[in-house]
Order: C-alpha cells, then structure tokens, then sequence
C-alpha cells in the first residue's frame, strides 16, 4: 500500500528504549493525571464503576424482562454515557477466534505488516498505520493499529484485510455480521428508553444497508514511561454507538463526575460508548463520554473498537423533534460532524459551541 516509512511504535518500545521519545510526551498539564495503567487498574475498586447490563432479558419474550433492560441500558447512557454488555448473544468461541486472528496478526514481524500499511498522507486510512501528529495536541500516541470496514460486507474491501492468519477474514467477517446484530439490538433498546418507536435510531443512523461499522485494532505495546504518555488521548467517539473488546488487559478510562475512572476488565463483556451522533439525536440524553487510553510498563494492551458510523452526506443529524425541550444541537451531516467536531470536550470544558 504505502511506500513513505514510517516508524512503528512497536519498534520503539523493542528497541530497548529507556525514556520514550518527546513528540509522544504529553503536556505538562495533562501529564499530572496519567499513570501506569495496571496500577490504575489496582486503585480503580475505590471508586464509582462503569455499570454493567445484562442483555439476556431483551430477547428473553418475557415483557417485564424486556422492560426492565430497555430501562437498565437507557439509565448507563443517560448517566454515564458508556457500559459493559453481558449476555449479548455474540458466542464467545467466536469473539476468541477473532481476537486470537487479530493477535496473530500483530505477532507477524513489522515488515509482514508493512504490506498492509495505509496512507494516511493520500487520505486512505483502512490498513496497517501508526497515528500522525495530526490530532488536538500535535502529539503522537503510543499505539499501532489496523483499520478496515467490516459491514455492510458489500462496501468491505477485503483485498486489503490481512492474509495472514488464514482464518483471519472468515472469523473477522464473522464477528462483523453478529455485532450488526447487537447494533440493531443496542439502539432499540435506546430508542424505547427515549419513547420513541423501536426503530427509530436504527433509522435516523442509516438502517441496515448504510449504517458502517468500522474495526481499528489498536496495539499498545509495552511503554518505559507510562506516566507520560497515552495510548489513545482524551477524545467523545464522533460514531452513533462505539463497541470496545481488548486482551484483559486494563487501559481504558473514562472521564465521569470530574475524574477519570479506569474500566474494569468484565469477564465476557464488550464495552459499548453511546457516540456523538446518538448524543445529538437523544438531544443530550445520552452522553457521548470522554475517555482516553493508558499504557503500562508490564503488558501488550490489544483493543478491538467498531465503530458505528451513519453515511457521511445522506442524513441530515439533528434531535428527533418527538423529545421534550429546544433542540441543543443545530443540524448537520455526519460530514460536517466530523469536519468541525463540535464534541472537542476537554477535561473540566463539557461546553459544545453551536
């Protein structure tokens, strides 16, 4: 794919390297929060925790059973924005498959990987890639990634999806069309919780043919100096709904009630974010949440991120008019979403200019 090289944050961290180099130090005023993720990790039972909701009852054909999901799933968005989701019907020997193919994946040496690599510079980002220093501080992240469509299968390019391993495509493909399911799951559930009819996000976000759900496997190697760098910085996903599965190990964190709250790792749950979109559509009900990514000394951090993306021009993103209240956000598409990023939330500034 691309021929400019470009230095791999997992080269750094093999090479030995004590102090890790400046253009990935973060500013000294947000320097004074970070740690080591496993020691976050440690500390994190002290303090408030991302709800956990159980999805088993949605589909149980038990009304009060039914109900009392819609309610616990509307309430996580409403208050924090972000959630783990047990029982949500995925079978967990495929999620293993398919993350087991994405690790196989990072494991091949820098050069096999290479093959895949993007270029960003040409505006194509879906392949291999490391973040340039295009982003809010200028600063670059400790993380490589891969980054490529995987549903409606149709817009997939799977010439550029990893050959290796073998199975990589087949499970990968796989988890795709079940998370699709879970999707669809996921914002009825949010529509009833607003009062809406059940299918209303699911359409308002383009429905089946043209909501996008884009994969980023981000690889956070081992850092020498956790404390003053981050793997993904503080950032609202601009996508409707965001899912998150990773290697157990911890990383994650999410800015709630003025401090940053490290996730827990939840045996056989995916971490669902409510997006910026479904943010505008709910007219503020549900939050779109500031999170950001550690990194350790000890421990490779592999995390899977879908995210779930309405077409860029066809719909015109505003509050469904059926919700109470003046309309917060002025309408826009997906596009000019992205283009001006409203949702540039700092930590300590939640206001959102118009």
């Amino acid at each position: 794919m691309a021929t400019t090289e470009v230095l791999r944050v997992e080269s750094l961290a093999s090479s030995g390297i004590a102090a890790i180099p400046p253009e990935y130090v973060r500013p000294e005023e947000e320097r004074s929060s970070l740690t080591d993720a496993l020691e976050a990790a440690m500390k994190a039972a002290e303090g408030p925790q991302i709800p956990t909701v159980d999805l088993a009852g949605f589909t149980s054909g038990d009304e009060a059973a039914r109900r009392a999901c819609v309610e616990a799933v509307s309430k996580a968005a409403t208050e924090w924005g972000v959630m783990h989701i047990v029982n949500h019907g995925i079978p967990l020997n495929l999620i293993k498959r398919m993350q087991a193919a994405g690790e196989a994946f990072f494991a091949l040496p820098i050069e096999e990987k290479e093959k895949y690599a993007n270029d960003q510079s040409s505006g194509n980002i879906q392949g291999y890639g490391s973040k340039l220093a295009n982003n809010a501080s200028g600063q670059l992240e400790w993380q490589d990634y891969f980054f490529h469509l995987i549903f409606p299968e149709d817009k997939a390019n799977f010439s550029i999806w990893p050959k290796q391993p073998a199975n990589y495509i087949e499970e990968t493909r796989e988890f795709g069309r079940q998370l699709r399911v879970v999707t669809s799951n996921m914002l009825s559930m949010l529509s009833l919780g607003l009062g809406v009819e059940e299918g209303r996000l699911e359409k308002e976000v383009g429905g089946i043919e043209d909501l996008l759900l884009q994969m980023k496997i981000n690889y956070y190697p081992k850092c020498p100096q956790p404390e003053l760098a981050v793997g993904v910085e503080a950032h609202t996903d601009v996508s409707a709904l965001s899912f998150i599965l990773h290697n157990m190990v911890p990383g994650l964190q999410v800015y709630y009630e003025g401090q940053w709250v490290t996730a827990r790792c939840v045996p056989d749950s995916i971490i669902m974010h409510v997006g910026d979109v479904v943010e505008i559509l709910s007219n503020g009900q549900y939050k779109s949440i500031l999170h950001r990514g550690l990194v350790n000394k000890e421990k490779v951090r592999i995390s899977w991120a879908v995210f779930c993306e309405p077409p860029r021009e066809k719909i015109l993103l505003k509050p469904l008019p059926q919700l109470p209240g003046p309309a917060r956000f002025p309408p826009r598409t997906f596009s000019q979403h992205i283009q001006h990023k409203l949702f540039r939330k700092t930590q300590g500034d939640f206001t959102t200019p118009n």
